[in-house]
C-alpha cells in the first residue's frame, strides 16, 4: 500500500504520524521550573546524498540514527534531552508509509532516551529528504557549579571503540557500487560488526546520570561523529590545552582490523579520519583517575591534556609525537549552546 501526502494532506498527516504515540505536536517547547536549570540546545542537519544513502540505509534505522546525533552533543554537555523538534523536507518521491517508517525510528529513540516533548513538522523539498533537529536538554541539580574547569594533565577518555562505522560505510559503498555494475545481490554476512556500527549506533541514557552516581565529574566532553583526530582537535581549542592521544591506546574493534587489511588501509586512519562513531570523548581531573578507573572499566584512557605549546598530537609507542589533522578542520564549530 502507498498513500500520497499529497491526497492526506500536511495536517493530517502530522496527526496521523502522532497517533498513539503519547507526543503531543506542539510547536513549541515549555520546561517546567525543575527543567530550566543549565538548559542547552543542539541543532543539527543531515541531507540525503551527503550524509546519508537511501539505497542502503533503512528509513526507520535512519530516524533513530539522526535523533542520537541531535541529542549526543547534549550528553557530551552533561545534559540530559528532555524535548527534540524535527524538520523534514521531503521530495514527491516520498509517501506516507516511507515518512512513518523514519519517523517510527525517531520515535523508539525518544522512548528510549526519556524525552519528554517531541515536534514534527514537514516542508517540501526538490533535492530527496533533508532532515533538520534542534534538541533542548538540562543540567541534572547534581552536576550544576560541580564540572570542574579544564586543565593540565586531565585525563582524555573514550567511551568505546571508533573506526568500525566508517569501514561499514566503505562496505556499503563498495557493494553498492558492485551492484550497480554487475546487478548481483550482496552477501553481506561476514560484515555484520561494522555494519552494525554504522547503521544501528547506540548511545547509553544514562551517559550523564553514570557520572552523578559515581561522585565523578568531568572538566569537559565531545561527541564524536566526524572521526577521534576531529573530536580532538576541537577539545583542544575549547579547552585552551594541548592533547597528546597515545596510538597504543585507541580502541579498535576486531572488525576494524580485519576491513582495514581487506582495504588496504590503516586501521589508525579509520579511527582518526572516519565518522559515524557515536562515542564520546570526556577529560576527567587526573585526582580522580584511581576512581574512574575502578568504576569506567568499559571506557578506555587514551590520553591526557598538555600545555598549550604541544598542540593535538598522536604518540606512537615509540614516542614520536605525529600532529593531528582533521579533514575539512579549518574552523571549530560551537557545541551546545547553553543559558
Amino acid at each position: 500500500m502507498r498513500t500520497e501526502i499529497s491526497t492526506l494532506g500536511k495536517e493530517e498527516t502530522l496527526r496521523r504520524l502522532f497517533e498513539n504515540s503519547g507526543f503531543t505536536n506542539s510547536p513549541v517547547v515549555r520546561l517546567g521550573e525543575k527543567e530550566t536549570a543549565g538548559v542547552a540546545t543542539s541543532h543539527k542537519i543531515l541531507l540525503e546524498g551527503v550524509d546519508f544513502d537511501l539505497v542502503y540505509m533503512p528509513l526507520k534505522h535512519l530516524g533513530y540514527k539522526a535523533l542520537l546525533y541531535a541529542i549526543g552533543d547534549l550528553y557530551a554537555a552533561f545534559r540530559n534531552p528532555v524535548a527534540v523538534s524535527v524538520n523534514l523536507g521531503l521530495s514527491s518521491r516520498f509517501c506516507f508509509e516511507e515518512v512513518q517508517e523514519l519517523w517510527q525510528g525517531v520515535l523508539a529513540g525518544a522512548r528510549e532516551h526519556g524525552i519528554g516533548q517531541l515536534t514534527l513538522d514537514l516542508n517540501p523539498s526538490l533535492n530527496g529528504l533533508c532532515i533538520s533537529l534542534s534538541a533542548t536538554g538540562c543540567q541534572k541539580k547534581a552536576l550544576l557549579g560541580k564540572l570542574p574547569a579544564p586543565a593540565n594533565m586531565d585525563l582524555i577518555c573514550l567511551s568505546g571503540r571508533v573506526g568500525a562505522a566508517y569501514m561499514g560505510l566503505h562496505v556499503l559503498e563498495r557493494e553498492k557500487a558492485s551492484f550497480n555494475r554487475d546487478g548481483k545481490q550482496p552477501d553481506l554476512g561476514k560484515y555484520r560488526s561494522v555494519l552494525a556500527a554504522y547503521l544501528s549506533p547506540e548511545v547509553k541514557p544514562n551517559t550523564v546520570s553514570r557520572f552523578v552516581d559515581t561522585g565523578i565529574f568531568p572538566s569537559t566532553g565531545r561527541f564524536v561523529t566526524r572521526g577521534l583526530g576531529d573530536a580532538v582537535l576541537r577539545l583542544a581549542a575549547e579547552t585552551g590545552f594541548g592533547a597528546k592521544i597515545y596510538l597504543e591506546r585507541i580502541p579498535l574493534s576486531n572488525g576494524t582490523f580485519e576491513m582495514a587489511e581487506e582495504l588496504d588501509m590503516d586501521p589508525v586512519t579509520a579511527a582518526m579520519n572516519g565518522g559515524d562513531d557515536y562515542q564520546f570523548l570526556f577529560t576527567v581531573p587526573i585526582s580522580q583517575a584511581e576512581l574512574f578507573r575502578r568504576d569506567f572499566q568499559d571506557y578506555d584512557v587514551i590520553g591526557h591534556l598538555a600545555r598549550p605549546e604541544v598542540g593535538a598530537v598522536m604518540v606512537t609507542p615509540e614516542g614520536a609525537e605525529i600532529d593531528i589533522h582533521a579533514q575539512g578542520f579549518t574552523g571549530v564549530e560551537e557545541g551546545p549552546e547553553a543559558e
